[in-house]
């Protein structure tokens, strides 16, 4: 079994005494950035264009913003990890001419098979960012669109939002009776989720 290697690839440094906040932990395909299926090349990677200020939004609100992203591609050969590496810093740079931030990135490059704890469903990537970046993951935000999101966030005692961007219109429209827990809230895309996440907030 693989131990998992956490995939940290970049997070602020915060002081020892900061107190634990709430936190939004984002899927990066289909929710920051548009669905391509694997994405093998970083001339692939596309923002939306509504992402940049509902981040700002978020970070604005004394909230952490985390992305937590399978990458499994990597384990099938698809791609390098290098890769991986490039299109979030490429995200990251991309968000920042906006006057947006990210706390952190996590990743897991594994497939179901190999057992491992960071790949979403499962919660690693959210109790790393936890431990590491000082957060509370109860209570927090997860936002993506699969149902494998949604399903991270019920584990981990968080609000799962769904989106309709990327594959979230149609996991929604042909898999939502098979799904054991729905959706705290649907939202069109990240700025609808935004919405949500800060009128519940106030």
């Amino acid at each position: 079994m693989p131990q998992n290697r956490g995939s940290l690839i970049w997070r602020w440094v915060l002081p020892e005494q900061t107190p634990r906040r709430r936190a939004v932990f984002l899927d990066r395909d289909g929710t920051i950035a548009e669905e391509v299926g694997y994405l093998n090349h970083s001339a692939r990677f596309r923002m939306f264009p509504f992402a940049p200020a509902a981040i700002r939004r978020l970070n604005e609100a004394g909230l952490a913003v985390v992305v937590v992203s399978n990458q499994s591609g990597v384990a099938r050969g698809y791609f390098p990890e290098l890769l991986v590496l490039e299109v979030n810093e490429l995200m990251k740079l991309a968000l920042a001419k906006d006057g947006a931030r990210l706390d952190g990135i996590y990743y897991c490059p594994h497939i179901s098979a190999d057992g491992c704890d960071c790949r979403k469903p499962n919660i690693g990537m959210m109790q790393r960012a936890e431990r590491e970046l000082g957060l509370q993951t109860s209570g927090s935000f997860v936002v993506g669109d699969r149902y494998g999101d949604m399903e991270m966030a019920f584990r981990a005692g968080a609000h799962a939002i769904l989106v309709r961007s990327g594959y979230g219109l149609g996991e929604w429209t042909w898999h939502r009776q098979e799904w054991p827990w729905q959706p705290d809230y649907i939202a069109e895309d990240l700025s609808g989720a935004a919405d949500w996440i800060l009128g519940r907030k106030q």
